[in-house]
């Protein structure tokens, strides 16, 4: 026979706060930033009520846990603030890719090292692929001599992340912002 299923309590997000104060006495510091001691978890919500605050464990896992009287809706909306503050200040480092191929004229090389130029002045990484087509695999020392033309070129900005190495029909060198 199968068990009616019981609702599952939702999960709350943040620290623990008021009647979710599970242990006896929590060490109390008030709104000021002033230590009052170790109290009864019921004295200290009382006391929060009285003021219009709410009593909320900064220090759970300390011997007696600590405990402060804030308002919790300012506190989340502080830490909410700083957590997106964080995000935006991220970079995510992107693979830019240039693709090459082994006759590659000079004017078309320039445009193609402009843009790995712009990709690690924006700090992400290049990855640099040469494409063999038809009889272009019996001259693959070509594209060994670009890549490496590549690599020199960009020496002083740039530094070799995985050396070319050969991958059935192209050949492929990554490259990192220094």
């Amino acid at each position: 026979m199968r068990r009616p299923m019981r609702p599952v309590a939702p999960q709350k997000d943040g620290p623990l706060a008021n009647e979710d104060i599970n242990s006896p006495e929590v060490q109390l510091i008030d709104a000021e930033g002033v230590n009052q001691g170790v109290m009864r978890t019921r004295d200290a919500i009382a006391l929060a009520q009285e003021s219009g605050l709410d009593v909320v464990l900064i220090a759970p896992n300390s011997a007696p846990p600590v405990a402060k009287l804030l308002d919790l809706g300012r506190f989340k909306y502080a830490a909410q603030k700083k957590a997106a503050e964080a995000r935006k200040k991220q970079k995510v480092i992107e693979v830019k890719e240039i693709q090459l191929r082994p006759n590659i004229d000079t004017h078309d090389y320039e445009t193609k090292m402009k843009a790995v130029h712009r990709f690690l002045d924006d700090g992400d990484r290049v990855k640099v692929t040469m494409r063999f087509r038809g009889r272009e695999m019996a001259h693959q020392d070509i594209g060994m001599g670009l890549l490496l033309k590549v690599r020199d070129e960009l020496e002083g900005k740039a530094k070799v992340e995985s050396s070319p190495r050969s991958e059935g029909r192209q050949m492929v060198m990554v490259l990192a912002p220094k």
